[in-house]
């Protein structure tokens, strides 16, 4: 059974299962392709490339399909109004379906939530997201009705969200959840950290783990060429993991984790 379309927690938002990330080089046909193919959480984020911008452009007869989100991490208010006005320039749409606030480890500073609200007061946005690695911040986010979307970190060398986040979040008014990193930054992938006798994830299997966890509406993906949307529309076709390959991907999470994290630190 593949996975479907599905509402992005209660904004109202219909998205796909996977979105696309602007950051790795991906080409505007394979924006265009992969937004055409369901994965419609387009997401002009960290580097807001050329080759994405103009994918934009070409999808923007297709607007209503997109749930285009712009990232900014900007910790001044006149920068975060400047930047997401110089990006709607850009590829001239007149607003942002969600503003993604990036990077906050720590509680967003009150000043950055107001220029937020008055980008959504202007019409230039309609939904205000962040993204955190801390986990137990994320799930208060996810609580405060400060947001409307969270980003969490969420991979096979990385679960911790199962204990610190997914049974935190709210029972009713549950914000859309998105996760990101979800080949652990490629190393899940890496043969050289696969158990012994275990096969090594495909990129696909990575997507699928995350979508496989009921409080996920959409994994972010980072393509940078047309294999790897090849990949990951893939993972789209094979749906859920079964308890097997769960399983079998948290066994060469937990050697990924202590071969490259854990070994890393000592």
């Amino acid at each position: 059974m593949s996975f479907t379309t599905r509402p992005l927690g209660s904004t109202g938002l219909t998205v796909g299962p996977l979105g696309i990330s602007a950051s790795y080089g991906v080409s505007a046909d394979d924006v265009v392709r992969a937004a055409d193919a369901g994965m419609n959480y387009v997401y002009w984020g960290s580097r807001r490339t050329p080759a994405f911008a103009d994918g934009l452009r070409r999808l923007a007869p297709r607007r209503e399909r997109l749930v285009f989100v712009l990232q900014s991490y900007s910790r001044l208010p006149m920068l975060l109004t400047s930047s997401v006005e110089r990006a709607l320039s850009r590829v001239a749409y007149d607003h942002a379906d969600v503003l993604l606030l990036g990077f906050w480890n720590a509680s967003i500073h009150r000043r950055i939530l107001d220029a937020a609200r008055a980008l959504r007061d202007r019409g230039l946005v309609s939904f205000l997201a962040v993204s955190s690695h801390n986990r137990r911040l994320a799930a208060t986010f996810a609580a405060s009705g400060d947001v409307d979307i969270v980003h969490v970190r969420y991979n096979a060398a990385h679960p911790g969200a199962e204990a610190d986040f997914f049974p935190h979040l709210p029972a009713e008014r549950r914000p859309g959840i998105v996760s990101f990193t979800g080949t652990s930054w490629g190393q899940l992938l890496n043969p050289k950290h696969t158990p012994a006798g275990e096969r090594t994830p495909t990129a696909a299997d990575c997507y699928r783990f995350a979508l496989t966890h009921p409080d996920v509406d959409v994994c972010v993906t980072g393509p940078g060429s047309a294999a790897h949307v090849d990949e990951a529309l893939r993972a789209i076709d094979g749906g859920p993991l079964s308890s097997d390959e769960i399983a079998w991907m948290k066994r060469v999470g937990v050697e990924v984790r202590r071969r490259v994290w854990l070994g890393a630190r000592s």
